[in-house]
């Protein structure tokens, strides 16, 4: 393979990624960057997009037990069901599973380490991290920035956000 090829071959799979990824996730939402800054506060967008931590214990959405669905706050994608919401003591609202396809991962080689980043499936918005020390039956600990989500209780219900 000559370079020409190479880079031809390169830039053909660059410009068919977004394609690929749009049609294994399904319903996909973009913002540009100005209108994220619209729709959102400056710490929300310091958090969702430009990976930002919450100070611990400052979400109401820690406190929660109520039965109901946590979404993410930039495209209302229902992320984790409060049956999976566990206290871990971290000070941010945690979870041992997020709901099926509904969220995806990547290396975060940040702060001198690689953790597992958190992201919105549908608007890849950073939700947090997951660790392995969770409890069963996954093991997993999902720690999520609860500005990131609001809460919909099951049935009636107001909606609380982070």
């Amino acid at each position: 393979m000559n370079r020409r090829m190479f880079l031809t071959t390169t830039a053909a799979f660059a410009a068919l990624a977004p394609i690929a990824r749009a049609a294994t996730t399904g319903d996909t939402f973009s913002l540009s960057e100005a209108e994220w800054r619209k729709r959102l506060t400056d710490q929300e967008y310091d958090v969702m997009r430009e990976m930002g931590t919450e100070r611990a214990f400052s979400s109401p959405l820690n406190d929660i037990k109520a039965s109901g669905t946590f979404h993410c706050k930039g495209c209302d994608q229902a992320l984790y069901s409060s049956d999976t919401k566990f206290d871990s003591g971290t000070g941010w609202p945690s979870f041992w599973a997020p709901l099926d396809g509904a969220v995806g991962t990547k290396p975060d080689r940040g702060f001198f380490t690689t953790r597992t980043e958190v992201h919105c499936a549908r608007c890849e918005s950073h939700m947090g991290h997951v660790f392995d020390d969770g409890p069963q039956p996954t093991g997993q600990r999902y720690c999520m920035n609860g500005i990131a989500m609001r809460f919909r209780p099951a049935g009636e219900g107001e909606v609380v956000t982070g």
